[in-house]
């Protein structure tokens, strides 16, 4: 089996897993706790946090654990634009083909909070203009929420432009940084939050961060015995920091190598499925997209089934993001970027990892893929 779905999740590296280790017996006290056992994990969860800051970008303070992506992505936008409801700003901004967490926290803070909501507009290959946002900001608005990388199609935002029009009218930008972390650099981006999940790192899943500038108010959303600085309660999960911090530092020591090699093997990848499949078409943005995404829809057939015949032959692929897994509405990306419906439920999404591919990986797999599309037309 070729695994090709790790925008879903990844294999835990085998460095992560030695990093961890001490971590799950000898050094497994609570952090919390006052003694030489629960000293010891304060440590080790005070080197974790700084690690991750310094790949982000931030303070060590400004890092908080999380259990995932979906948990800093509702951190994020619900803790910021909680925090300054008493101030009266009640307006949020985000765009259409956000992750689900990003949209369902907006859908809640629009339920229950009174908070306006506005949508940004996305062109056909889901970019966002900095003019739209620009647009969009209002004296009320508490903040703006936007992926840096979207899961399902790969599409990479202008994340500096979008901060400079964020940062002239003094609005907090979080940038949901869970599929471009390990990919791009996230450091002087100028966003005032940034979530990432370990995950999709090689680190185990439940496992999170979000990165908040110091400045920023943030609303508790789990309420407790006030760890992480009062911002997230519960008992940290050390392992998991170290396992987060030590999966991030790989990923961006090697991403300038490991990412354009990647972003070669899959731009062969697409170019020889586009020409073997007429009716194929690519989805996001051609040029300014993640190293290892390529995302199409195949017009005239079932996107699951070519998932099955993909899986017969070996291939293991999406037609999606798995947090929407066992839905059978079309993509809320792809429909945001256009696609009519019927093409939508068309969609195969291919994402690449780190390991070492052979040269001809791309021809092969993009045989099996045309075999694939046309056994599934029957």
């Amino acid at each position: 089996m070729l695994y090709l779905d790790h925008a879903a999740t990844s294999p835990v590296r085998p460095e992560v897993l030695d990093a961890m280790r001490p971590y799950l017996t000898g050094v497994f006290g609570n952090p919390s706790s006052h003694h030489t056992a629960g000293e010891a994990a304060a440590r080790a969860l005070d080197d974790a946090r700084a690690r991750v800051a310094r790949v982000l970008g931030m303070r060590t303070g400004d890092v908080v654990f999380t259990a995932g992506g979906t948990e800093a992505n509702n951190l994020a936008v619900k803790g910021i634009t909680l925090a300054t409801l008493e101030t009266g700003k009640r307006h949020l901004v985000i765009s259409p083909i956000e992750h689900e967490s990003i949209l369902e926290s907006a859908a809640y803070l629009r339920r229950f909070h009174g908070v306006e909501v506005t949508m940004l507009p996305v062109d056909d290959a889901g970019r966002i203009a900095p003019a739209a946002l620009a647009s969009a900001i209002r004296d009320d608005t508490a903040l703006i929420s936007i992926g840096h990388a979207n899961n399902e199609v790969g599409t990479v935002q202008d994340a500096t432009a979008l901060a400079s029009v964020a940062r002239t009218s003094r609005v907090p930008l979080h940038l949901d940084a869970v599929q471009s972390a390990g990919w791009l650099p996230l450091d002087g981006l100028g966003a005032d939050a940034v979530s990432i999940a370990g995950h999709k790192l090689g680190a185990p899943k439940g496992i999170g961060a979000l990165a908040v500038r110091g400045r920023i108010p943030l609303e508790p959303v789990l309420h407790g015995g006030g760890q992480e600085r009062g911002r997230r309660s519960g008992t940290e999960n050390v392992a998991g920091a170290v396992a987060l911090a030590t999966a991030l530092e790989l990923a961006e020591s090697e991403r300038e190598v490991l990412a354009p090699r990647v972003a070669a093997t899959t731009a062969r990848f697409i170019s020889l499925v586009l020409s073997g499949i007429p009716e194929a078409a690519l989805t996001g943005d051609p040029a300014n997209r993640l190293p290892g995404t390529a995302s199409f829809t195949f017009a005239g057939t079932s996107g699951e089934s070519v998932l099955l015949e993909l899986e017969r032959r070996g291939i293991i692929s999406s037609s999606g993001s798995a947090c929407a897994a066992g839905s059978d509405d079309p993509s809320h990306v792809l429909l945001a970027c256009g696609v009519p419906p019927e093409v939508a439920q068309t969609s195969v999404r291919f994402t690449f990892g780190r390991e070492a591919l052979p040269d001809d990986a791309p021809e092969r797999l993009a045989e099996l893929v045309i075999d694939s599309v046309h056994a599934a037309r029957g």
